[in-house]
């Protein structure tokens, strides 16, 4: 993990080694159900659980149905939205489907377990808990916290609901270790605070020696926040983001990236790493393109990956429509009434709104069926339509085809 550039923090690196060395742990990383799947910012974690597995220690992923229900107050100005019983569940099952496809969860051994806080929080009895819980806590101490002071420092609300948040994340360490014999809770470096509070919470209450381990929180070298895009959520569910969307994600990292992103989101060698990463000028697109297959490869399975870039290969390569990009369909009625350039474009999310499209056309970055168009007044019509689709590109990265109906 830390040659391929995961580690940030570790509460004890060498009684954690050696207890590694010495037979299987368990250690767990907690995932509050806020939508129904994961995005590439929750991959770097996702991709520890997996390298854990393959070492031979069993990974538990604690679903948050509890703590979903109070919001977690890290790295956000603002509270999380509510959400009710039935959306819990639904995302609940979203963010499974995503784990089954990087983690085993048959091995007896090894396999990975999935488990809700609701087990142990919803049925906590409140006066019991803040007597035999609530004096381990600091107020003090808490306010000192980063996720906490940042809040404070910006003259942001902190509910009383969202500061009990890191009491209910310190005790599910606890609880784990009593049912699982979990020893080990890793995470993103702003969970430093509240996994340390979890150590030192089985400390007090049961001897236990514990131990915890941070990632860096990724961003680009331009400074972006991963996981994000001028179009949304980069998700790793197909029925939320394509294969092929998910393919292009990675094949526009940014040069500077690419290394970085090849040891922590695909499992490549490092000696082919670093070949690759020594590549330059347009070779290194190459690299890219090996990046973009291998990380679509463990997300959607390897079938889904090669379909991607031979879909993109066609696309930008051999100037083809590939008739495996992404689609919208509209209505033949659409055409009759006079369907706009402006229209479509916005139809086909590739452009937020009238104007962007037409900032795209000043750039010279609208095309239809591959050539450009310059007209904000254009109006699309049936001898657009080559074999039943229209082609629709927004500058050199993004297209969709429109099917009719």
């Amino acid at each position: 993990m830390a040659e391929r550039g995961y580690l940030a923090q570790c509460t004890d690196d060498s009684a954690l080694d050696a207890k590694m060395r010495d037979g299987t742990i368990t250690a767990y990383i907690g995932y509050d159900c806020t939508a129904a799947s994961l995005h590439v910012g929750s991959l770097i974690s996702i991709m520890m659980m997996r390298h854990l597995q393959a070492c031979g220690h069993r990974p538990l992923i604690v679903i948050g149905g509890g703590t979903t229900k109070i919001g977690d107050p890290s790295g956000t100005d603002k509270s999380r939205l509510m959400l009710d019983a039935n959306q819990i569940e639904i995302n609940k099952q979203g963010i499974r489907a995503t784990f089954e496809r990087f983690l085993d969860f048959d091995d007896p051994k090894t396999g990975a377990i999935m488990i809700d806080n609701e087990e142990w929080l919803t049925g906590l009895n409140y006066i019991e808990f803040l007597r035999d819980y609530g004096k381990h806590f600091s107020v003090n101490r808490m306010l000192s916290f980063e996720s906490v002071k940042l809040r404070l420092d910006r003259e942001q609300p902190l509910s009383f609901l969202e500061f009990n948040y890191m009491i209910l994340q310190a005790y599910d360490f606890v609880e784990l270790h009593r049912r699982y014999e979990c020893v080990l809770q890793m995470g993103g470096s702003d969970q430093w605070g509240n996994i340390v509070n979890g150590i030192e919470l089985a400390r007090r209450k049961d001897a236990a020696a514990l131990y915890g381990l941070t990632t860096h929180l990724l961003t680009t070298s331009s400074g972006a926040k991963m996981g994000k895009t001028a179009a949304g959520a980069v998700w790793l569910n197909a029925d939320m983001l394509s294969p092929y969307d998910y393919w292009q994600f990675w094949r526009n990292t940014e040069d500077a990236d690419v290394g970085k992103f090849l040891r922590l989101f695909t499992e490549l060698a490092v000696s082919e790493i670093e070949a690759l990463e020594a590549l330059e000028g347009a070779d290194l697109n190459e690299a890219k393109k090996k990046l973009a297959t291998e990380a679509t490869a463990l997300c959607h399975g390897r079938a889904n990956a090669k379909k991607a870039a031979a879909t993109a290969l066609e696309t930008f390569e051999a100037g083809g429509v590939a008739q495996d990009l992404p689609s919208i369909t509209l209505s033949k009625k659409d055409l009759e009434k006079g369907l706009g350039v402006l229209d479509i474009f916005v139809a086909a999310a590739l452009a937020a709104s009238n104007s962007e499209v037409r900032k795209l056309m000043k750039n010279g970055g609208v095309r239809i069926n591959d050539k450009p168009e310059t007209d904000p007044q254009r109006r699309i019509t049936k001898d657009d339509i080559i074999d039943g689709l229209i082609k629709l590109s927004a500058g050199k990265k993004k297209h969709i085809l429109v099917r009719f109906n």
